[in-house]
């Protein structure tokens, strides 16, 4: 069973800086790409960010410039650094992967509540 981890969640200030990170728990290698979604109160889940095994990362439009998705392989381990972050950003973000040999992201984490106020 592929379980993901989330972790850097909380509350930051406008214009203030987080990183998020997701900890899967087989060889990343086996995994065709990972991702972060995001969902706000009320709202649908939406893709913020999706990185391949080998590392071309995709962003949502809302995010680019802002946000950088990586990985590090050797410690089975995805990040996303959110900078110059703004009160929209507010949502419960949650890691995702999709196995090789799959269209769909099937292994989602818990998800990590992102809170951007003054």
């Amino acid at each position: 069973q592929v379980q993901l981890v989330e972790s850097g969640g909380g509350l930051v200030q406008p214009g203030g800086s987080l990183r998020l990170s997701c900890a899967i728990s087989v060889n990343i290698f086996s995994i065709n790409a990972m991702g972060w979604y995001r969902q706000a109160p009320g709202k649908q889940r939406e893709l913020v960010a999706t990185i391949t095994s080998g590392g071309v990362t995709n962003y949502a439009d809302f995010v680019k410039g802002r946000f950088t998705i990586s990985r590090d392989n050797a410690k089975n381990t995805v990040y996303l650094q959110m900078n110059s972050l703004k009160p929209e950003d507010t949502a419960v973000y949650y890691c995702a992967a999709r196995p090789r040999g799959k269209l769909t992201y099937d292994y989602w984490g818990q998800g990590t509540q992102v809170t951007v106020s003054s």
